[in-house]
């Protein structure tokens, strides 16, 4: 009896199947497959493969591994979703959303100083309102754009949550790159979980902050937030990244809290230094400078479009 005839189609793709397969397992697999002899189990043993010996990875010696590994892993992911343009949004942590400022004036009633202090919050809560809209009108606009702008913060409460809750709200995707600290490190709620990193490392994390960035925007912040900006200033002052918009919202939280007149006075900085930045008070102000920086063929962004998101 003669043996059926195969489907050409169906030996052509068992063919491109053979010529592609794997000729060894991968690391993976067989980390998954190996089981150490009972002899050999124990903690003190060096028997395990070393790309899974998490107290040989950990050891002093292995720190540039460690850094490399912390460098590649989110670049493999982002590169993987093609992400390729993002705006970094800098701010406190402290920073409170209005109806959590509002709470915490009310429980403050009773003790002047303590009210004070929440009025002050709630004040500044402002700040958060603006980076959620912000976050949803880049989210929502660069989606007619070939490349799509990716909104990234560092991951944590305050300015940063506002970012990716803005992103979050417009069925947008945001990045978060959180670090292990004593306190702040638990990432907010509403980044997308596949772009939510976890560092040890502030310069790795500060690099990934600017490899794909066409933008810094930077609310009112602490001493990370004053890190993270002059670091980007003065990387763009010297040469070593590309010119690229900074925009400061709040006008008057910035120029109390640095004089950028006495800098150029005493000689600290060039008269054109404060050309390296822009002040901005609105989430429609800071998307015109974006659009007329980089010529975004969109329409006027109207006051108020985005309100239905906060």
């Amino acid at each position: 009896m003669t043996p059926p005839i195969k489907n050409p189609a169906e030996h052509r793709t068992d063919a491109a199947v053979e010529l592609t397969a794997r000729n060894f397992p991968s690391a993976h697999e067989e980390a998954l497959a190996l089981k150490a002899p009972s002899r050999y189990a124990g903690p003190e043993s060096a028997y395990r493969l070393a790309f899974t010996d998490e107290a040989f990875l950990l050891r002093e010696e292995l720190r540039p591994v460690r850094m490399q590994l912390e460098l590649l892993k989110p670049e493999l992911v982002q590169a993987e979703l093609g992400i390729e343009s993002t705006i970094v949004i800098f701010g406190s942590a402290r920073i409170l959303s209005p109806e959590a400022a509002e709470a915490a004036l009310l429980a403050a009633q009773g003790d002047e100083s303590a009210v004070r202090r929440a009025q002050m919050q709630q004040h500044m809560s402002r700040f958060y309102d603006e980076a959620r809209r912000f976050a949803a009108l880049v989210t929502e606009r660069s989606r007619t754009l070939e490349t799509p702008i990716y909104v990234v913060t560092g991951g944590g409460p305050g300015i940063m949550e506002a970012g990716n809750r803005g992103a979050h709200e417009v069925g947008g995707k945001s990045i978060g790159l959180n670090i292990v600290l004593p306190h702040e490190q638990e990432p907010n709620a509403y980044i997308t979980p596949e772009l939510c990193f976890q560092f040890h490392y502030f310069a790795l994390r500060k690099m990934h902050f600017l490899m794909r960035s066409i933008a810094l925007v930077c609310f009112p912040g602490g001493f990370g937030t004053l890190d993270e900006l002059f670091e980007t200033m003065t990387l763009v002052q010297t040469g070593k990244s590309r010119r690229r918009p900074i925009l400061l919202f709040g006008r008057e939280f910035w120029t109390r809290l640095i004089d950028f007149d006495w800098l150029i006075e005493t000689g600290m900085i060039s008269p054109g230094d404060v050309n390296l930045f822009h002040f901005v008070e609105s989430a429609e102000d800071a998307w015109r400078c974006l659009a007329e920086h980089y010529g975004f063929d969109l329409p006027e962004t109207r006051t108020g479009e985005f309100a239905d998101y906060i």
